[in-house]
């Protein structure tokens, strides 16, 4: 019995200890990673325009993006995003009779930016990371096109510029390499059809 009650003793200490414990230790891995003790943090909106590449883009056009995103400068040249993305694209195809068919394209993903701060205004970057998205085509087109769930690995290239402390405006070309495509098949055969996706986006947003 006194085992039984020293073993839990034990137990709860170590419940109670961990919070305190894991804490100390995130903050020294931070510190041996050169991680800002108060990083820059912001949000963002996005408007922008794409489409697909490849045998997706044979049959979808431009079609209009709208993105909010969060973001941290948690090292002097590397900063992290995480954020959301919405896109319609239109779909014109002889398969499909409705004029107003399209694709929905919603989209979660993590971007790592690196690039300099100069002239304490200008930061041009290079970015890479990984998103994953759900396609919907609307109702006049869910005959030829199915839900599907894709991988994304984004790599972009842009420049923002900052406007006093806090506002900072921007501009971005994002191209996606496509996972687990199986949205549609190229006409004609029971193979999906495959690409990459490249979009262009206008940012504003702020700093705190």
């Amino acid at each position: 019995m006194r085992r039984w009650m020293v073993g839990g003793v034990a137990v709860v200490a170590f419940a109670l200890a961990t919070p305190a414990v894991a804490a100390v230790g995130a903050q020294n891995v931070a510190r041996k990673l050169g991680v800002r003790q108060e990083p820059e943090v912001g949000l963002d909106v996005r408007l922008g325009l794409g489409s697909f590449t490849g045998d997706l883009g044979e049959d979808v056009g431009v079609g209009a993006t709208f993105g909010i995103n969060a973001d941290a400068q948690a090292w002097k040249y590397v900063g992290l995003e995480v954020g959301y993305e919405l896109q319609r694209l239109p779909i014109d195809s002889r398969r499909i009779d409705d004029e107003d068919a399209g694709l929905w394209r919603n989209n979660f993903g993590i971007l790592a930016k690196a690039g300099p701060l100069i002239d304490q205004k200008w930061r041009p970057f290079v970015g890479a990371g990984f998103g994953l998205s759900y396609l919907d085509p609307s109702d006049g087109a869910d005959d030829v096109y199915q839900n599907d769930w894709m991988t994304e690995i984004p790599l972009a290239a842009g420049v923002d510029y900052r406007f006093g402390n806090v506002l900072f405006a921007g501009a971005r070309a994002t191209y996606r390499l496509l996972g687990g495509e199986d949205v549609v098949d190229r006409p004609g055969t029971n193979s999906a059809a495959k690409g990459s996706l490249f979009n262009a986006n206008l940012t504003l947003g702020g700093r705190f």
